[in-house]
């Protein structure tokens, strides 16, 4: 692996050192100065000297501002963000029409802490929930923003609790205006994709993948997507379906850490395969184009494990090769996503690249190698005091891996880009502004 780098540093080094031919001349200038004054005896050497002198001084203090000048040039160009370059082999990827989708997808953006906020105490209806979090209100701009910038998929997370009355009625102005956000991004010619997310702990009444929630989980669940499928089902394949966000055991010791050899996550698991397959067969009985819609179907917490461990069944479909699996990884995690954590990552060392490597060849021995796609739904790497480089680093290495895997990655974008919480801030949503082109023309870079 080469950066430019390199040589910046070495020409910081050469320059330190005093190599330069300016600044061999300071020193000779000085030193025959000193000679003359010291040599003159009598008032015309003596004023011989102070010419001398003189002319030394000025000299060497033109020099020093050249050196001062080659300094600074060096240190900005020292500091100069770099993309790495990269050397990947490619696996084989077998041809067919799953796998190809997932790549013309090329590259995802989540609007996070959005449609999805649940904690909504103090709003005034539930419409003005979309910006309960902090962000403001999705505009066509802002997705035009998204795509300008080169993201060609953008996931679009949504609670659903929070919108629905007894009967899990969704309250039809909060469904009109999911819907016109996805116009938005389908005017863009973008893919998008819609879930249900922040539906799984026990107080919404949502779905819980435990025995005793079982039969509300699987009505809600059917509830949910019957409304949905049936809102959407004229829309082209590049709208998807995500059955469910993270489903888990909220509050569990292995909320976010699967066990498959404990019973609790074992059930968990089971019932997991179950949720899927309801919403797998509501949506294809909804007709139209929902008949054969890519939907997508995550594991245990949507981990890569969850997907990788024996229990976890993908759900049998009536359409050929059209569910795609979903995982989320922030990887690795001590650097990625880990409070302190770490906050460097080196694209050249096989110690920061190594749990990347782990579970991507994983997913690709078991479903990719077999014709079977996967999406990376949620990954990123939030902002540790300004550590612009190492980010670059991880965006350049992890999207390569996933392409030279046949995966296609989505980052997470919560808006956040100050304070103690989770940085994942990456687009203004006020002007569209990019935050952090770096990152961006990384990613683009090792996508296509």
């Amino acid at each position: 692996m080469k950066k430019k780098v390199v040589s910046v540093l070495l020409a910081l080094l050469l320059v330190g050192c005093g190599v330069s031919g300016n600044d061999s001349g300071a020193v000779t200038n000085v030193s025959a100065g000193a000679d003359a004054s010291e040599a003159g005896d009598n008032a015309d050497n003596n004023a011989g000297s102070t010419d001398d002198t003189s002319e030394s001084l000025t000299g060497d203090l033109a020099t020093d501002a050249s050196t001062l000048d080659s300094d600074k040039e060096a240190q900005e160009m020292a500091n100069e963000i770099v993309i790495p370059e990269l050397d990947i082999t490619q696996k084989d990827i077998p041809d067919n029409d799953g796998l190809k989708f997932v790549q013309d997808m090329k590259l995802g953006y989540n609007i996070g802490n959005t449609f999805d906020a649940f904690v909504d105490n103090g709003v005034k209806d539930d419409l003005t929930i979309e910006t309960a979090w902090g962000n403001d209100i999705v505009t066509k701009d802002y997705i035009k923003a998204i795509h300008d910038n080169g993201f060609n998929t953008v996931r679009i997370p949504v609670s659903w609790h929070n919108h629905v009355d007894e009967d899990l009625k969704i309250n039809e102005a909060w469904l009109d205006r999911v819907q016109e956000v996805v116009d938005y991004a389908i005017e863009e010619d973008m893919y998008v994709i819609i879930n249900i997310h922040h539906d799984n702990h026990l107080e919404a009444n949502g779905f819980y993948p435990d025995e005793d929630h079982k039969e509300q989980s699987l009505k809600y669940v059917e509830s949910i997507w019957t409304q949905v499928a049936d809102r959407f089902k004229d829309y082209d394949d590049k709208l998807v379906f995500e059955a469910l966000n993270e489903p888990r055991l909220v509050g569990h010791t292995n909320e976010w850490w699967i066990d498959p050899n404990n019973e609790d996550c074992k059930e968990a698991i089971a019932i997991i395969n179950e949720l899927n397959q309801k919403f797998v067969d509501v949506v294809r009985a909804s007709g139209s184009n929902n008949e054969n819609r890519y939907l997508m179907c995550p594991g245990y917490c949507a981990s890569p494990d969850g997907v990788l461990n024996d229990g976890f069944v993908i759900p049998t479909d009536s359409a050929d090769n059209k569910i795609i699996l979903s995982i989320h990884a922030y990887t690795p995690y001590s650097f990625a996503l880990e409070s302190p954590g770490i906050d460097n990552f080196d694209a050249s060392s096989y110690d920061s690249r190594k749990d990347i490597d782990y579970f991507m060849d994983k997913i690709y021995t078991k479903y990719i190698s077999q014709g079977i796609p996967v999406l990376i739904g949620e990954c990123g790497a939030v902002d540790k005091n300004g550590n612009l480089q190492d980010r670059v680093d991880w965006a350049a290495y992890y999207t390569a891996k996933a392409r030279s895997c046949g995966l296609t990655v989505t980052i997470w974008d919560n808006g956040a880009f100050t304070g103690n919480g989770e940085l994942f801030g990456f687009i203004r949503r006020d002007d569209g502004t990019l935050e952090y082109p770096e990152v961006m023309e990384a990613m683009l870079k090792y996508c296509e």
